[in-house]
């Protein structure tokens, strides 16, 4: 049976853990798999190639980040295909450009498009693994390109769904929890998770897995299993629904992101293109907006969203040249906390035990945004861990 795996840099930040990553795989050839294995680069590689750019530039070309950031997946795929080869298992490694990973051609950003699934399978007759640089493609001109940051769980993603298999994915955590257990003591660990509790997770600050790489899953019904590369502890499922046997929660898991500011134009003309110009030059601009909050009145529109602490002047700036008697200011920072779980669309009384929470600390929220499956609010720094903490225990989030 052929099975992608994903390793992540912390399981491969030495010489000693490419080994014991080695020998994880080595067990599973000799149980008679064929192994595609997808690796990030070593350690703070990525960290320090840009910190070595950004010594010599401010403002680095991205086509030549991407040349540079490259470099570092291909060192840990020759390291461990070294150290398979030294264990007597027949091991090959490759780059983006060798399995020919096509991509769109925005660097630093790019997308998956296609891959050479015929010379993967043509490789994996003549050997027992093949090792791929995750992160990376190549675009139509012929420049390598770089995927983002958690790009290599994309790349393992795309890979199984080319090759219509599961996909492994180790790191230095044994599995998805529903909350944070350095914050919340007795965090459960979840069997399985459906992709849309865990592309909520994702993208609200849960580090487990990349947003991107969840989205692929779910649209090729890759099924993702999350372990850890030090530990033989049973790790997560991510599937399309939760095995009929086991009790759907109602409440998934509870994420807490920091730094958010609350940027806020008052009195903003009841201009519905001056409104679509602020959030298309934004979207130009690559800025993540996040939660939105907006009221008229007779004369005039007021809008509130969140943006991360560090890009606030920055944003301001930005809506400033589109209006500069534009009145906007900012609040902050806050934390963000939320609520996920697909089983809230078939729940009722959520949203009370949610708000329920919030009351019994005093809280008086900066913003709420809700959808079916999430409740989030915008909240001072200095009580989110204590929110954090309270609604693990009002939804029995920990063991």
């Amino acid at each position: 049976m052929i099975v992608v795996q994903k390793y992540g840099g912390s399981s491969l930040a030495d010489t000693k853990k490419i080994l014991n990553v080695s020998k994880k795989i080595k067990k599973r050839i000799e149980n008679g798999d064929k192994l595609v294995v997808i690796v990030s680069a070593m350690g703070k590689t990525t960290d320090n190639l840009i910190n070595l750019a950004k010594s010599l530039s401010n403002n680095p070309p991205l086509r030549e980040m991407d040349m540079l950031l490259t470099t570092g997946e291909q060192i840990s795929v020759a390291l461990l295909s070294i150290a398979l080869n030294e264990m007597g298992i027949k091991s090959k490694s490759f780059n983006a450009f060798q399995l020919n990973i096509r991509t769109t051609e925005q660097h630093t950003k790019a997308r998956i498009k296609d891959i050479d699934k015929q010379k993967i399978l043509e490789e994996l007759k003549e050997n027992s693994v093949i090792i791929v640089t995750g992160f990376q493609g190549i675009s139509d001109k012929g420049d390598l390109t770089t995927l983002g940051r958690g790009g290599s769980d994309t790349s393992a993603v795309a890979v199984a769904a080319k090759l219509g298999v599961n996909c492994e994915i180790y790191s230095d955590v044994d599995g998805i929890y529903a909350c944070d257990p350095k914050i919340i003591k007795g965090a459960k660990k979840i069997e399985f998770i459906t992709y849309d509790d865990a592309l909520e997770l994702s993208s609200l600050g849960a580090k487990v897995l990349h947003s991107r790489a969840v989205e692929l899953a779910k649209k090729y019904k890759v099924k993702i299993y999350c372990a850890s590369s030090f530990v033989d502890k049973e790790g997560t499922w991510v599937v399309e629904k939760i095995p009929e046997w086991l009790e759907q929660p109602v409440v998934t898991g509870t994420t807490i992101e920091n730094d958010q500011t609350k940027i806020t134009i008052n009195e903003l003309p009841k201009n519905e293109m001056l409104l679509e110009s602020i959030f298309e030059e934004l979207s130009k601009k690559n800025i993540n907006i996040d939660m939105i909050s907006m009221y008229s009145d007779y004369n005039h529109f007021h809008l509130s969203f969140t943006v991360l602490n560090a890009l606030k002047d920055h944003i301001i700036d930005i809506i400033k040249s589109i209006n500069s008697s534009l009145n906007v200011t900012y609040q902050g920072p806050f934390d963000k906390v939320s609520v996920v779980g697909v089983g809230m669309k078939s729940s009722t009384g959520v949203a009370a035990r949610f708000f329920k929470t919030i009351a019994n600390l005093g809280i008086k929220p900066e913003v709420v945004t809700t959808s079916e499956i999430k409740i989030s609010v915008l909240v001072p720094k200095n009580i989110s861990k204590k929110l954090l903490k309270n609604l693990a225990d009002e939804f029995n989030l920990r063991r």
